[in-house]
C-alpha cells in the first residue's frame, strides 16, 4: 500500500469513529515543522480542509506575508509588524480617518486601504455578476422574485464581499470563510452569499419589499451559520472543483 493509500484509509477510518480532521491536522504539522514553510502547500490544505484554531493565526499570518515563510525570522520580523501597525493606525487618527469609536472592522479596513495606497476609495469588486449567475444555476426562481422586487441591486454587497461577512457571520463561522479568502479563493464568498439566499428562502420570497429584503439579509438568524458556511463550501467544491493536497 502507498503511503497516499495509507492516509486515505486512515482518514476514512478517523471519520468513521469520530476523530474527523484527525489525519488533516497531522498533515499540517509536518507542513508547519519544514524550516522554510511551504506557501503553495499551505495554501493547498487551507482551500481543501478547515485549519485547526490551534495553528490558525500562524498560516494566517504566513499566507498574508505579515511573517516570512522562515521560522528563524518570525520573532524579529513581528516586531517589526507591531511598530508599522501603531504607525498606520497614528496616520489614520492624524488624517481623522478613524476615531475611538470607530467599529474595530472598519479602522482594520482602512488601515488595509492605505497600506495598499487605495484610500479613501476601493476598487470595485465584479463578485455580485458572479453572484446572480450562481443564484441563477441553483434557484433561478429565488432569482427572479429578487429581481421583481428590485433586491438584486441593493443586497448588502460591502457586507458580504468588501467586509467578508464580517458583522454578518459570528466568528466562529466566519474563520472557516476565512481560510478560503486568505488562502486565495475569494469566490467562496459568492457561494457564501448564495447560500444566505438559498437557506432563507422562504423567508425571502414572503418579502415583496428591496428594503426588507435588505434588511433581514443584513441581519440573518445566527444559529444557522454554521450550516451555511458548510452547504457554501459545497457548493463551491460542486463548481470550482476540489484543490489536491500534497503534504
Amino acid at each position: 500500500m502507498t503511503e497516499d493509500s495509507q492516509r486515505n484509509f486512515r482518514s476514512v477510518y478517523y471519520e468513521k469513529v469520530g476523530f474527523r480532521g484527525v489525519e488533516e491536522k497531522k498533515s499540517l504539522e509536518i507542513l508547519l515543522k519544514d524550516d522554510c514553510l511551504d506557501i503553495e502547500k499551505l495554501c493547498t490544505f487551507s482551500q481543501r480542509f478547515p485549519l485547526p484554531s490551534m495553528y490558525r493565526a500562524l498560516v494566517w499570518k504566513v499566507l498574508l506575508g505579515i511573517l516570512p515563510p522562515h521560522h528563524e525570522s518570525h520573532a524579529q520580523v513581528m516586531m517589526y509588524r507591531k511598530e508599522q501597525y501603531s504607525d498606520v493606525l497614528h496616520a489614520l487618527e492624524v488624517i481623522r480617518f478613524i476615531s475611538d469609536a470607530t467599529p474595530q472592522v472598519e479602522v482594520c479596513l482602512y488601515m488595509h486601504r492605505l497600506e495598499s495606497g487605495k484610500l479613501p476609495r476601493s476598487p470595485s469588486f465584479p463578485l455580485p455578476k458572479a453572484f446572480e449567475q450562481y443564484l441563477n444555476l441553483e434557484d433561478s426562481r429565488l432569482l427572479s422574485h429578487l429581481k421583481t422586487s428590485s433586491a438584486v441591486s441593493k443586497l448588502p454587497y460591502d457586507l458580504w464581499f468588501k467586509r467578508c461577512f464580517a458583522g454578518c457571520l459570528p466568528e466562529s463561522s466566519l474563520q472557516r470563510v476565512w481560510d478560503k479568502v486568505i488562502s486565495g479563493s475569494c469566490k467562496i464568498l459568492v457561494f457564501v452569499a448564495v447560500e444566505i439566499l438559498l437557506t432563507f428562502k422562504i423567508k425571502v420570497m414572503a418579502l415583496n419589499g428591496a428594503e426588507k429584503i435588505t434588511k433581514f439579509l443584513e441581519n440573518i438568524p445566527q444559529d444557522s451559520s454554521d450550516a451555511i458556511v458548510s452547504k457554501a463550501i459545497d457548493l463551491w467544491h460542486k463548481h470550482c472543483g476540489t484543490p489536491v493536497h500534497s503534504a
